[in-house]
């Protein structure tokens, strides 16, 4: 484009010349229009070559004022570049009216009701969540979470919510269970350990009394002890069992309005949590969490993914159809939206400011002519067309009016 440009400015320039010879030669009044125009169409070439040539570089060499504008403007160019994305595509109102009129509510929940479309964000959320739970140190998560625990733990008081939650417990009668339990395993152990039940006896015996004595006291003991705990084990109505439901019942009043009691609770509970076996099983339960969500992660039939999918497509269709749920999402996308805009403006319009100013010049305008070159090198041609026409048109004008 530039040889052709270049090649029309020296064309205009020969016609001019042969023009003016044949003016001069009298060959006719038809030379002086042509040699008119094409002096015309070199002032227009040469001013259209001066301007395009002024904002790459300087003409000729020539240390002329206002020429090679791009590379000595770079800077301020970037910056006004910035300056105008930031107020006119970056400010808060064109951001609100963009996304309101995309209706991303209605857009958002018409795709997350295709299941196959559920199935991407659930697999690529499942991905993502693989990602940070492999990235982060259990060592460090374990000690956030034994802390959080443990703080936590300690802040808040046991005692009252222990009573309550036994008080429940006796009044529904759910204790019995256990001591059905307590009771059953008693009386087998019992069974399966008599001699071991009667020994203990005998040792503890005076050593003056007889061994026959001491015998027949054991068996005596054992069998006392197997015929209680048979008739604790047998009996719903049995008084051990009214005396255990009326211990528990007092305590659990005592947890919750004795002072002495929940103070003494509360010191168990510090020294429980001060043990370090305690604390280990506070830290590895983030491991068994983590591996429990990896696991759930991996598996595309887990319960964790397929309620995942199966809230998806519920939201998704709700979206499609809700208008009060769309205008909130769209209500919290243009509020986030116009607030990070807002917030983060001039770090954005920045980007464009110091990007620009790291180019180097003379790079810089050159990749600019390459890329527009080809319109400008237009603007020559143009310049030429244009100019012998005005010429020509001047040079009649005068003519008419000069008879």
């Amino acid at each position: 484009m530039k040889t052709l440009a270049t090649s029309l400015l020296v064309g205009v320039a020969l016609i001019y010349a042969l023009a003016t010879w044949a003016d001069n030669a009298g060959w006719g009044a038809w030379a002086g229009y042509v040699a008119a125009a094409a002096e015309a169409g070199m002032v227009g070439a040469l001013a259209d070559w001066f301007a395009v040539t002024a904002l790459f570089r300087r003409p000729l060499g020539l240390p002329i004022p206002h020429t090679a504008i791009i590379p000595t403007k770079k800077d301020q160019l970037g910056a006004s570049l910035g300056s105008f994305v930031g107020e006119n595509f970056l400010s808060a109102d064109v951001v609100r009216g963009r996304l309101h009129a995309l209706g991303i509510g209605r857009r958002l929940g018409t795709w997350l009701a295709e299941p196959a479309h559920a199935d991407r964000v659930t697999a690529e959320a499942s991905t993502a969540l693989r990602g940070a739970l492999t990235v982060l140190r259990d060592a460090d998560v374990q000690a956030v979470v034994g802390e959080a625990i443990t703080r936590r733990a300690e802040a808040v008081e046991i005692g009252p919510g222990l009573g309550k939650t036994l008080e429940k417990i006796v009044t529904d009668g759910a204790h019995r269970r256990a001591v059905d339990l307590v009771c059953t395993r008693a009386h087998d152990w019992l069974v399966t350990h008599g001699e071991s039940v009667m020994d203990a006896v005998q040792g503890g015996a005076p050593g003056w009394t007889p061994r026959f004595v001491d015998r027949r006291i054991g068996e005596r003991v054992y069998k006392e002890l197997l015929r209680f705990v048979t008739e604790m084990r047998d009996m719903p109505g049995h008084p051990a069992r009214g005396a255990i439901d009326r211990f528990l019942a007092d305590f659990a009043a005592d947890l919750q309005a004795d002072t002495d009691t929940r103070a003494r609770v509360e010191r168990l509970k510090s020294d429980l949590l001060a043990r370090p076996e305690v604390q280990d099983i506070i830290a590895s339960a983030w491991s068994s969490v983590r591996n429990l969500i990896i696991a759930a992660a991996e598996d595309d039939q887990s319960q964790l993914r397929l309620r995942a999918r199966a809230s998806l497509i519920s939201l998704g269709k709700r979206l499609a159809t809700d208008p009060r749920l769309q205008a909130k999402v769209e209500g919290w996308a243009e509020d986030a939206a116009a607030h990070l805009v807002t917030t983060y403006r001039d770090e954005i319009t920045s980007l464009i400011t110091d990007t620009v100013a790291g180019w180097d010049a003379v790079q810089t305008s050159r990749k600019i002519e390459a890329n527009i070159g080809r319109d400008l090198q237009f603007i020559r041609i143009n310049g030429t067309v244009v100019g012998a026409l005005a010429g020509l048109l001047i040079y009649t004008v005068s003519h008419a009016a000069g008879g």
